[in-house]
């Protein structure tokens, strides 16, 4: 008897397949869960969703173009993952006991407002202004021409009603570069844009439907000195300016979404490899004995192009993790005034996000390449994969500009070995020329070997 799931019998192809695995299939999966108990957790979760009479999964792959059509994807990240963690990051205590909890509950929706009409990722020519009014200790916003037009930020045409803003700072006619403020876009009570804001939708997408992406304008908007994010950057009431210890912590807020970013991509790419290798299992073609016609995924050829995604996604996955984690330490040490660490965050986290995205998204369409004919209909589900991972390639830092991010911060520590970090030290003491000693592909196993064969090959 098959495994039944909502009543659908499992292929014998793909239960032959996993009977013959030659590792330990839960260790893996708990593994890559974070653990036994994420594990359960995750079951669990699943099980609200295949357990629910009212979900016909099947159904879904064998819609009509009407169905297909309605969005089925809806995401809070940005809320999430960026206007709650500019204020976390950026805000005073009382700042963060103010709207963090706000935040939390729900009770307020925000979005990230950075990106205009006329700039994207060079931050430092955005147009957006924020001039201090020390007489009513108030700053006013604007959008003094149509590349000022903030444009992209999820949550904005219809949802958010609040938003970090980045904008020049301006007191008594000198700028003082970006700086991130908190505004209130929308009414609380009947959700009608504010006097002065004038927001709506940027129209259709290759992907992502249910977001919606806006545009956002600015006309003497005002908004107390306090809405300021100035934990490390402030301005008095008298309009002093008291800078930040460096003036890349206005930067930290995409750095931890670019983070966010690199462990995302393992996801996209696992979902695609899952369909294709699937697909290959059970698809057969073309008889190499007669009356036989072999597995897809036989064929050395299918599995050149679908293994190593496979590969790529565990790769993707623990180097998102290694992210994340790093991540929390240089976010504890920033709380406690050390900001030494932040151009290292930034730099690694640049280069990896322009190098998972692309690969990633090249994964996918690879993926959906191996799957023939059957990988361009909709039933496949890759095409959820693939139009979220083409944003990717662009989101948060055009990867052009981010692999320049990080060459110049590999070439700063190439010029200053004694100052480079942990994951550069081979820099400090770099290991002479030597030949590869890699007789076998046994020798390959060993990690220190192709830790040594890395180090040359980066020097």
């Amino acid at each position: 008897i098959l495994p039944i799931l909502n009543g659908t019998k499992m292929s014998q192809e793909l239960q032959n397949e996993r009977q013959n695995a030659t590792f330990n299939v839960k260790e893996l999966i708990d593994l890559l869960n974070g653990g036994a108990q994420a594990t359960q957790k995750r079951k669990q979760l699943e099980s609200l969703i295949y357990d629910n009479p009212n979900i016909d999964l099947p159904h879904r792959f064998q819609s009509t173009r009407e169905e297909t059509s309605i969005p089925d994807y809806l995401t809070v990240s940005i809320h999430v993952n960026m206007f709650e963690p500019s204020i976390a990051d950026q805000g005073t205590e009382e700042q963060k006991k103010k709207w963090i909890p706000l935040a939390r509950d729900f009770k307020i929706l925000g979005t990230y407002a950075q990106t205009e009409l006329g700039h994207g990722s060079f931050v430092r020519g955005l147009e957006t202004t924020s001039t201090y009014d020390p007489v009513h200790q108030e700053f006013i916003l604007n959008s003094p021409t149509l590349t000022a037009t903030k444009w992209w930020p999820g949550f904005t045409a219809q949802t958010c009603n609040y938003a970090v803003v980045v904008a020049q700072l301006f007191i008594k006619g000198k700028c003082y570069g970006i700086h991130l403020f908190v505004v209130q876009l929308r009414s609380l009570k009947d959700h009608k844009p504010l006097p002065g804001i004038t927001l709506g939708d940027i129209g259709e997408k290759f992907g992502y439907d249910l977001i919606d992406n806006g545009f956002l304008r600015f006309d003497n908007v005002r908004i107390p000195r306090e809405n300021m994010l100035m934990k490390y950057a402030k301005v008095t009431p008298q309009g002093t300016y008291i800078p930040p210890t460096t003036s890349k912590i206005a930067y930290s807020t995409l750095t931890v979404a670019r983070v966010m970013l690199i462990k995302k991509t393992s996801r996209f790419l696992a979902g695609a490899s899952t369909i294709a290798i699937r697909y290959s299992a059970v698809r057969r073609q073309t008889e190499i004995t007669p009356g036989k016609e072999p597995q897809i995924l036989d064929y050395t050829t299918q599995q050149l192009k679908l293994f190593p995604q496979l590969a790529t996604t565990h790769a993707f996955h623990f180097v998102g993790k290694y992210m994340l984690d790093t991540y929390n330490k240089v976010h504890k040490a920033m709380s406690s005034g050390r900001l030494d660490a932040l151009s290292e965050l930034h730099g690694i986290s640049a280069g990896l996000k322009a190098y998972t995205t692309d690969t990633m998204a090249a994964g996918v369409e690879i993926c959906r390449r191996a799957c023939g004919g059957h990988g361009y209909s909709n039933a496949s589900g890759i095409q959820h994969f693939y139009t979220r991972a083409l944003s990717k390639v662009t989101l948060d830092g055009e990867n052009t500009i981010m692999y320049l991010q990080a060459a110049r911060y590999l070439v700063k520590s190439f010029h200053n070995p004694e100052n480079a970090s942990d994951i550069l030290s081979y820099l400090r003491n770099p290991p002479k020329r030597e030949v590869w000693k890699v007789d076998s592909l046994q020798d390959l196993s060993n990690y220190d070997t192709l830790i040594f064969a890395f180090e040359q090959r980066a020097l």
